[in-house]
């Protein structure tokens, strides 16, 4: 059993070290809302297997270690670094950050557009605009590990787009790891704000020193304005001994178009909580997510659509390859509230087993409080077609690849809505090299 009161102290302590450092640095408004994140947490335990949303994700591997603010790591050598940027490739405009810490040397934010803000949050703090404190930790959080990341509120990235503007190339925001030494834990925030009428690709890369031990505890607030388009794409493809927990919150307002694609290719324990909001009439929201796990891999998706206002319109298409003895969890919710009519919603889980030792547990869901609807939802777990792979060994096809052509085009769903084409080169290699692995 997890003792949550033991695994708690270690960042409580923390805090109070952090936060007497922080006091005379930062605004006192920010400083009030990390005092409301410690707060929430100390009330919240670490969930287990016996809480609802937790049933199939249990947190022992984690609580097994005793993680050290990454700031107090060794440096991470530019060497590893570079090398690693170098395979998931870097993209438009781009900030970097090492062990959860903004790095100058390595971004490069030339030519964007007037009337967008891309700065570190440490930075923007120290100006403390008004548009930071009007959004940054403005959706209470019930959630422990959201509450653990407000309180530890120091560095991430914060995105503004003024009203009208569009940017041409991506945003990206590229998140290294390497503990070099004793387990090191992160909570990295990112603040994106979409004024009306605005658009911009945004991608968020998560990546890590192989064989390094880790926790990355991240949160993304996205507030979609009228007319606004965003198109974010979130990288997961840390160290296999990794720990990765995200709350990803979206509020789409009027008019409003958001889509978010999740891809989880690495970590050892891994959790993504995605959540959406529309919040005015005729607003869109897609959720995308592909997972790939194997060697003991353990990725839980937890994904939840609020239809608050009428004629709104939501598309969820979530994909796992499984292999081994690895495991996976998905859990779509989608409420439609009592004056939320003419909604339309379709959800769709789809799971492939690539081995008898792989296991997935899924649960669609949907709430629905109003008469005049039209929304789907449904979930299939299967494992490759014997018939298809014989099909393709009779034209010549050796087993190996037929099967790799398979799974390329059970995957080829999501990869093929990936609007970037150096992200979705690094997506399609990662999967092939990983299937590729003798174990």
């Amino acid at each position: 059993m997890v003792d949550p009161s033991k695994d708690q102290t270690q960042y409580i302590e923390q805090f109070s070290s952090f936060e007497k450092e922080r006091t005379k640095m930062d605004p006192t408004w920010i400083q009030e809302k990390r005092q409301e994140g410690i707060t929430q947490f100390s009330k919240l335990s670490f969930p287990t297997i016996h809480d609802e949303e937790w049933r199939f994700t249990s947190l022992a591997p984690l609580t097994h270690h005793s993680f050290i603010p990454a700031k107090m790591a060794p440096p991470i050598s530019s060497a590893d670094a570079l090398n690693d940027f170098s395979k998931v490739g870097r993209a438009g405009h781009y900030l970097v950050f090492l062990n959860g810490c903004f790095s100058q040397e390595y971004s490069s934010l030339a030519n964007l557009p007037r009337g967008v803000r891309v700065q570190s949050l440490s930075e923007s703090l120290k100006g403390s605009p008004d548009f930071i404190e009007e959004h940054l930790a403005q959706h209470p959080s019930n959630e422990v590990f959201a509450a653990l990341n407000t309180a530890f509120i120091e560095d991430g990235a914060v995105i503004h787009l003024e009203e009208g503007v569009i940017v041409e190339d991506p945003i990206q925001l590229l998140f290294f790891s390497a503990a070099n030494g004793r387990p090191i834990v992160s909570h990295t925030r990112c603040l994106v704000v979409a004024d009306p009428n605005s658009q911009a690709q945004i991608v968020e890369t998560y990546t890590g020193k192989q064989d390094s031990i880790y926790f990355m505890n991240a949160v993304t607030e996205l507030f979609v304005k009228n007319n606004a388009v965003i198109d974010h794409y979130r990288i997961q493809q840390e160290s296999q001994k990794a720990f990765h927990i995200s709350t990803q919150q979206f509020q789409i307002d009027q008019s409003a178009t958001a889509s978010s694609h999740s891809i989880s290719l690495g970590g050892r324990l891994v959790r993504n909580n995605v959540n959406a909001i529309l919040n005015g009439e005729d607003a869109e929201v897609t959720l995308n997510g592909l997972s790939l796990t194997m060697n003991g891999q353990h990725v839980d998706n937890h994904t939840s659509i609020d239809h608050a206002k009428p004629h709104c319109r939501s598309f969820e298409l979530y994909k796992s390859i499984l292999n081994d003895r690895s495991r996976g969890v998905f859990n779509g919710r989608i409420i439609v509230r009592p004056d939320a009519q003419k909604t339309d919603s379709k959800q769709t889980n789809q799971n492939l087993l690539l081995s008898d030792q792989a296991l997935v547990n899924t649960n669609p869901q949907l709430e629905i409080y109003a008469d005049d609807v039209k929304c789907t939802h449904g979930a299939t777990i299967g494992q490759l077609d014997e018939e298809a792979i014989f099909y393709l060994r009779s034209r010549g096809i050796p087993p190996e690849t037929a099967r790799q052509l398979l799974i390329f085009a059970f995957a080829n769903d999501l990869t093929s809505q990936i609007q970037i084409d150096s992200i979705k080169s690094n997506v399609e290699k990662t999967l092939s090299d990983r299937l590729m692995e003798k174990h």
